[in-house]
């Protein structure tokens, strides 16, 4: 029998980024597209939340439409974080991880070195086989299918064995389609017919038979 290969996003599924990173990470890339695109702040924050709702990644407009170099967008919206005050510790992730059967891996739309960072500070980072970062994707940033493509040849792994575990829908969306199983990490009831399961957060993975 194949082994399961987890699939996790990192941010707002294995931790809670939405209490102090987001707020700050949203603000800086503000920031850039004001500089970078001599926009007012308004017109900046409508312009990233625009590119957001249409690729699912506001670095993936920046790059179609403006030429924006995507390693330097990364470090420039990454780079000043004292995420050491930042990361919501999570009480019993590392045991839960340690307990689930199968290969695990991260797929973030995260820069690798934020992402390696995050792991670090969560005491979770020896426990993936792989860190699958933006980068990783060449870009191809989630919900895109290609990256999740890129992500299957590079693990060797059939998707009907994988399990997605993510906040965002339009990423499980593209997940089901290839085949994989998912899981919405959501404290919404109601769920879309492309949801297999759903939970309130990753540490109930203890009490779903998979």
């Amino acid at each position: 029998m194949k082994s399961k290969v987890w699939i996790f996003d990192l941010d707002d599924t294995l931790h809670d980024a939405s209490a102090y990173i987001f707020p700050v990470m949203n603000r800086a890339m503000t920031q850039y597209i004001m500089e970078q695109l001599d926009l007012d702040e308004h017109e900046a924050h409508q312009l990233r939340q625009h590119y957001w709702r249409i690729y699912g990644a506001t670095l993936k407009g920046l790059m179609r439409h403006h030429g924006v170099d995507a390693y330097h967008f990364l470090n420039e919206t990454h780079a000043f974080m004292d995420l050491n005050s930042m990361v919501v510790q999570v009480k019993r992730l590392r045991h839960m991880l340690q307990n689930l059967k199968g290969r695990k891996v991260i797929f973030t739309n995260a820069p690798r070195a934020y992402a390696l960072r995050v792991l670090d500070i969560l005491g979770i980072g020896d426990m993936f086989d792989l860190v699958f970062s933006v980068e990783s994707t060449r870009f191809h940033a989630k919900p895109s299918v290609r990256g999740f493509e890129i992500l299957l040849k590079s693990i060797k792994a059939d998707p009907q064995d994988c399990i997605m575990l993510e906040d965002n829908l339009p990423a499980l969306m593209t997940a089901k389609r290839l085949g994989m199983r998912t899981i919405w990490v959501t404290k919404k009831l109601q769920i879309p017919n492309f949801v297999d399961y759903r939970v309130n957060s990753v540490l109930a993975l203890t009490h779903l038979k998979l």
